[in-house]
């Protein structure tokens, strides 16, 4: 019995390294350059412990620690993201580059990248400040911090942005990805965010690579800010697909946004449930008619229906 079944495994390993070979695509296979995910986000939180310090430390910091903390943070980050960007670096189309340039490349993009971490934490104040102010549920900065996935969200994407920019494959998208399995938001890495942003509870928000959204813009759950066709395939690569949000655009609820020309203008105000395939003017309000209602009531039990206008009908007590 035991023979037969080694038998039927070995023919099964035949036919799933057959498949090895006619897939070699899906296949990482003789490679030294595999970026390990567990540690780029540990790599991520450490760097949010730098950004916002004291509220994901496992201990309390204090003034006097505070230097060696950070001292220690920024050299554990800087030796291990140095590893993952050096190996990301191979995977791009020419896969082609020597290792010393690559271990080069990796330490020029690290030390680029912690120096811009200054201008990230007061960016990120700015939409700290954005959740608290247009929130009128937030008790403090503290618990916008702690808990608001949307402040969570755009965090993680202003790091990877960072590193996007920097011309690091991979690890940016793996970053946002991360953020999105635990929240439910997608931004892509390659969107370009202006200052004092908030995304409001967030749940099913979708902001493709070549969105622009300028300063003190806000969103709401369920919104997409994506392209009006992708049939092109990578032939659409680099090309602008998403629309543009001027300073001070509020979109609500459920609305889609698309097309790479599709400008929103400063101040517009985009109702729940538009779907905006064409640019709207600045100071403009657009909101769908409210469709009509019609409740049906039971007259056995002594109601009626009374109609209200266009709006539909209500159900009302006989008197």
């Amino acid at each position: 019995m035991e023979g037969v079944i080694k038998k039927e495994m070995d023919a099964l390993v035949g036919e799933i390294l057959k498949s090895y070979r006619a897939y070699p695509d899906t296949c990482s296979i003789n490679t030294r350059n595999r970026i390990n995910k567990e540690i780029i986000v540990d790599i991520l939180e450490e760097i949010r412990c730098i950004v916002f310090p004291g509220y994901f430390e496992v201990k309390n910091l204090n003034q006097d620690s505070i230097e060696y903390h950070v001292g220690e943070l920024l050299e554990d980050i800087h030796y291990r993201l140095r590893k993952q960007v050096s190996k990301a670096l191979y995977h791009t189309e020419e896969k082609s580059i020597r290792e010393e340039d690559a271990q080069l490349r990796a330490e020029e993009i690290v030390k680029a990248f912690l120096k811009r971490i200054p201008a990230l934490r007061e960016i990120l104040a700015t939409d700290v400040q954005a959740a608290y102010d247009g929130d009128p549920a937030a008790f403090n900065t503290d618990e916008v911090i702690f808990s608001y996935p949307g402040v969570f969200a755009i965090t993680v994407n202003r790091i990877a942005h960072e590193l996007h920019v920097l011309g690091v494959p991979l690890i940016p998208r793996m970053m946002t990805e991360y953020a999105h399995s635990l929240t439910g938001i997608d931004i892509h890495p390659g969107a370009t965010i202006g200052r004092y942003f908030f995304i409001d509870h967030g749940t099913g928000v979708v902001i493709g690579e070549t969105t622009e959204i300028g300063d003190n813009a806000k969103i709401y759950q369920g919104v997409t800010l994506g392209a009006l066709s992708t049939r092109g395939g990578q032939s659409l690569r680099s090309k602008k697909r998403h629309p543009t949000l001027e300073d001070n655009v509020t979109v609500y609820s459920g609305a889609s946004i698309l097309g790479g020309e599709t400008v929103i203008g400063e101040g517009a105000v985009i109702g729940s449930n538009a779907f905006i395939t064409s640019s709207v003017p600045g100071g403009t309000r657009v909101s769908i008619k409210n469709p009509e209602l019609q409740f049906k009531g039971r007259h056995e039990h002594g109601v009626q229906m009374t109609e209200l206008g266009q709006e539909g009908f209500w159900e009302k007590e006989n008197q």
